[in-house]
């Protein structure tokens, strides 16, 4: 009896390991960062104000139209700033490198409207730069009014957790965006102190690689974080989720145990229905299990789906162009090793 008693318990319990992380929030997603798939979430498409984590796109509008050199005099822009801060102050001196780090470690709002004053001309036209950003991105349910994520006046900054995802996978191919996210500290060039990230899962989870915190009265908790481990990049959103760390840590650990990179389609030159189409990277899908590649021709353009995602897609050329700019690809390589 006591044998068939400890199996059925070890049998429990393998089945209590395997169940999936419980989620308590509003709406949550997981993507793979690498071609922007989603693996599982709930109201991915549900709006609402998203709070500080807005300022992902503070951040990369910034560092793609600004120099991180660049020294800007404070002005009357922080008093249109309150909540969390850095306490910069008109009349001060602080270059863009220090303001970001300001910006998406401490979340400061006086930060984010310095940036905005500085690299848009006036806040106002960062705003439209932001939102261009997001219809280039195809974030299709976003809407920014501010570059801080303050909601109390109006109602703030709109977006979705897969909108929210796509931005930061975006940001994640950016090497300036990487390495301010993920330091725990940063001590400013100005003299001024040291700051600490709000980000804790970089000190509770080994894998994680960065992220931005939120909170508004409107928002609630909102939290978006990235981890790599076994060269799977996953990013996580949550809305309203009381538990946010621990649930961001959970799920990574079980869809790093779920999921593996599997390689689809090797890197090469193809012929499809006649016409040569050049895919110029090894095309790679985060899932369960050994997988295949589909091809779809639509006019000029090849595309490349995985079950339902569409993973690559690209345009004809004639032979002889596609056949050069492959060789170029494979010396490029050879040279830089």
């Amino acid at each position: 009896m006591k044998k068939y008693l400890c199996i059925f318990l070890c049998l429990l319990f393998s089945i209590i390991n395997v169940q999936a992380v419980d989620f308590q929030g509003k709406a949550y997603i997981v993507m793979d960062s690498y071609n922007q798939t989603v693996l599982e979430g709930k109201n991915q498409d549900y709006v609402q104000s998203v709070a500080s984590i807005s300022k992902i796109m503070t951040a990369i509008v910034a560092i793609e139209n600004g120099n991180l050199d660049d020294e800007y005099e404070i002005g009357e822009e922080v008093n249109q700033a309150w909540g969390s801060g850095v306490y910069i102050h008109i009349g001060d001196h602080i270059n863009l490198r220090d303001l970001l780090h300001g910006l998406l470690l401490r979340s400061g709002n006086d930060a984010a409207n310095v940036i905005a004053k500085n690299v848009g001309g006036d806040i106002a036209t960062f705003v439209k730069m932001m939102n261009e950003k997001a219809q280039a991105l195809k974030m299709t349910h976003t809407h920014f009014s501010n570059p801080t994520g303050l909601d109390e006046e109006d109602a703030g900054n709109q977006s979705t957790v897969y909108d929210m995802a796509l931005l930061m996978s975006y940001c994640s191919q950016n090497s300036i965006f990487n390495d301010i996210v993920m330091k725990e500290s940063y001590k400013r060039e100005d003299g001024g102190g040291t700051w600490q990230n709000k980000n804790r899962l970089l000190k509770e989870y080994e894998y994680c690689v960065g992220g931005k915190t939120g909170f508004t009265k409107k928002a609630k908790r909102t939290l978006v974080t990235r981890a790599i481990k076994n060269d799977v990049s996953l990013v996580i959103v949550t809305f309203n989720c009381g538990n946010d760390f621990e649930f961001h840590q959970k799920k990574y650990e079980e869809c790093f145990e779920k999921y593996q990179k599997i390689l689809v389609l090797p890197k090469g030159i193809y012929q499809y229905h006649g016409h040569s189409f050049l895919i110029d990277k090894d095309l790679y899908y985060c899932g369960q299990d050994q997988t295949k590649a589909t091809l779809q021709q639509d006019d000029d353009i090849l595309s490349v789906y995985v079950s339902k995602d569409k993973i690559y897609q690209v345009q004809k050329e004639n032979g002889i162009q596609t056949i050069f700019r492959y060789w170029l690809i494979l010396l490029g390589e050879f040279v830089n090793g």
